[in-house]
């Protein structure tokens, strides 16, 4: 992934994620999303919060302050929780707010802080050049979780790839990587005695933990896949 083909997925994925806000609009905010135990209202908190989380990042790599994503675990369920309890034009208009804010601290910061370290909420250690990438599966991935009208047939192929990129190597970084073969085209991951095949939109739906392998084709019993993020 170039940075600049990241910052373009991003910046095509928040004009995503501000449509199906769009298509929200006088919908049932407290009606299921696609992640479990979420109402869509849950998503859209979690979505404006990381957006704030990831500026966090940011301003550390500008200042040098360590300033994490969250203050504690506890402390990001609980701006979450707050979030989602406004009344829905509030709480769509945090998130597009947040977003905002977070598009500014990216273009305003300066070329040397790119490669500064930062540390993610699951403790890894990174340069803010992660940044970018870091919000851009998040904008893809919870626009389709709010059950809004869109889905991973809507996203592009070459983020579908990437998406499913990301999973394999967090797998691996994890030493979980299932015993499984993942094929769509010309494009492969993982090795394994279990071949899935599929297009990229229903690969990644699959290793996302957004559905079942239904609709995929499989050659053997399909594994439990580990989570993701």
């Amino acid at each position: 992934m170039t940075p600049s083909a990241v910052l373009g997925w991003w910046e095509d994925g928040e004009r995503f994620l501000a449509g199906a806000l769009d298509g929200l609009a006088g919908q049932d905010l407290d009606h299921p999303s696609l992640l479990p135990q979420w109402p869509r209202r849950t998503v859209v908190a979690h979505v404006a919060r990381n957006a704030d989380a990831l500026d966090n990042l940011l301003t550390w790599a500008r200042t040098g302050d360590e300033t994490p994503m969250y203050a504690s675990p506890e402390a990001r369920d609980a701006a979450i929780t707050q979030t989602a309890g406004q009344p829905d034009a509030e709480l769509l208009a945090d998130c597009r707010a947040a977003a905002q804010r977070l598009a500014a601290a990216v273009r305003e910061l300066p070329e040397p802080a790119w490669t500064s370290e930062v540390r993610t909420a699951q403790g890894r250690t990174v340069p803010a050049s992660e940044v970018p990438w870091m919000r851009c599966r998040e904008v893809w991935v919870h626009a389709v979780d709010l059950d809004a009208g869109v889905g991973f047939g809507d996203i592009p192929d070459d983020v579908l790839t990437a998406l499913i990129d990301d999973i394999t190597r967090t797998w691996h970084r994890r030493e979980e990587m299932p015993d499984v073969r993942l094929t769509s085209g010309a494009r492969e991951w993982g090795a394994g005695p279990v071949t899935v095949t599929g297009d990229l939109s229903g690969l990644t739906a699959w290793v996302s933990g957004r559905s079942s392998a239904d609709g995929l084709t499989v050659d053997g019993i399909p594994p439990e896949l580990p989570r993701w993020l």
